[in-house]
């Protein structure tokens, strides 16, 4: 069987490999260092340590009729579902992760698809970026603000974006890609 240029299951491997971790890697080397920047420099505590305990947060940067920079600490998944004040969540969720992105990697492992290997390289470069706030903070830091007429989407970070993108681009795959024939 020849995929891309390579034959068998190393073809297969390599394909993951020579795609999908690079972009995780870069995927999350841009969420980590987004983070840093907002924290550090853009909405740093003005009182107390960095992270959800800061007692007092710098107050949100407006820079567009549309967009502003904002600090918030998401306990739960996407939009804050799950978040509890249950200590344990974090770690929960954590676990939660990397069974999807070991369910994922395994998937893209298998797969012939130069396609599928980019996109679940930017779910699981995302994922990685959120479980490192986890791990350092018990939350995720969110800081990307999107409104209109007084409507706000919830605030999120470049991982979401990179999660969000990385699925629709499976969804995509998935609903409109050929059958490969063996």
């Amino acid at each position: 069987m020849m995929v891309d240029g390579m034959a068998g299951p190393v073809g297969l491997k390599r394909q993951l490999l020579r795609i999908g971790a690079p972009v995780a890697l870069v995927a999350f080397v841009l969420d980590q260092l987004s983070k840093q920047w907002v924290l550090s420099s853009v909405l740093p505590c003005l009182s107390g340590p960095s992270g959800p305990g800061c007692a007092v947060n710098s107050p949100m940067i407006e820079v567009t009729g549309f967009f502003n920079l904002v600090m918030v600490w998401n306990f739960g998944v996407s939009f804050g579902l799950f978040a509890s004040g249950a200590d344990l969540m974090p770690y929960v969720l954590v676990l939660l992760s990397l069974v999807i992105s070991g369910a994922l990697i395994a998937w893209a492992w298998r797969s012939a698809s130069s396609f599928q290997a980019l996109s679940v390289g930017l779910v699981v470069g995302g994922a990685v970026g959120n479980i490192i706030d986890r791990l350092r903070f018990g939350a995720v830091a969110d800081f990307l603000d999107f409104h209109l007429a007084g409507w706000h989407w919830p605030a999120f970070n470049v991982a979401d974006c990179c999660i969000v993108v990385g699925v629709c681009l499976l969804l995509i795959d998935g609903l409109f890609a050929k059958p490969q024939t063996p």
